[in-house]
């Protein structure tokens, strides 16, 4: 997946007319767009074709898709049907639960993230002592899109040395979380970024000031 200046807009607000208001601050920069449960459940799945039909964008649904495999498949069908050109899906839950969220991808052409550790401090006591064996099951798997922590910079290149360099990683946590866009683009491929974007007065400014940051 390409993304526009490796930069993913988390867009975790709970109203349409504000959401829309923050991307076309930004659309000349962002081309992709995580769409989690927030604007889900204040508008409903629509919103989701709401976003791609007025900026002609990807979305990706960040729904950490964790049940069994028959409700994965349900959800993961219902979330491609509604628009979304990719799913977010826990790893935690195994095998069979992933495969059916990727059957379900594969039938309607798009695409899921494996999620392999979490950016906030919580995640540490628990996800974080799997989250290797979850990158390897998704590289059994033959997946290659996987996200993972930019709070936790030695994660994040433990999971890069993991699913090798042709996957596709994508790191939240950039921002008021603290992930730094430089550093954790060294390891993943594009950043999320969220309430320093929506929450910004300027949103526009916010996301030029990001670029401008980036250093290689």
């Amino acid at each position: 997946m390409e993304v526009k200046n490796q930069i993913i807009l988390a867009l975790d607000l709970q109203n349409i007319e504000e959401a829309i208001r923050v991307v076309n601050g930004v659309k000349e920069y962002i081309d992709t767009i995580k769409i989690g449960y927030p604007l889900v459940l204040a508008e409903g799945l629509e919103s989701i074709s709401i976003v791609k039909e007025e900026f002609d964008c990807r979305v990706i649904a960040d729904f950490k898709v964790a049940d069994i495999p028959p409700t994965n498949s349900k959800i993961a069908d219902l979330t491609f049907k509604a628009g979304a050109d990719a799913l977010i899906v826990h790893g935690f839950v195994g095998e069979d639960s992933v495969k059916a969220c990727l059957d379900s991808a594969e039938k309607f052409n798009k695409e899921i993230f494996l999620l392999t550790e979490m950016s906030h401090p919580g995640a540490s006591r628990f996800i974080q002592n799997v989250a290797e064996n979850i990158a390897s099951m998704g590289v059994d798997m033959g997946l290659k899109n996987y996200v993972a922590p930019s709070t936790k910079l030695d994660r994040l290149k433990k999971i890069r040395s993991v699913v090798g360099k042709d996957s596709f990683i994508i790191s939240p946590g950039v921002g008021v979380q603290g992930g730094d866009p430089s550093q954790t683009l060294k390891f993943a491929d594009a950043i999320i970024i969220g309430r320093s974007i929506y929450s910004s007065d300027n949103p526009k400014k916010a996301v030029n000031s990001i670029i401008n940051s980036i250093k290689f």
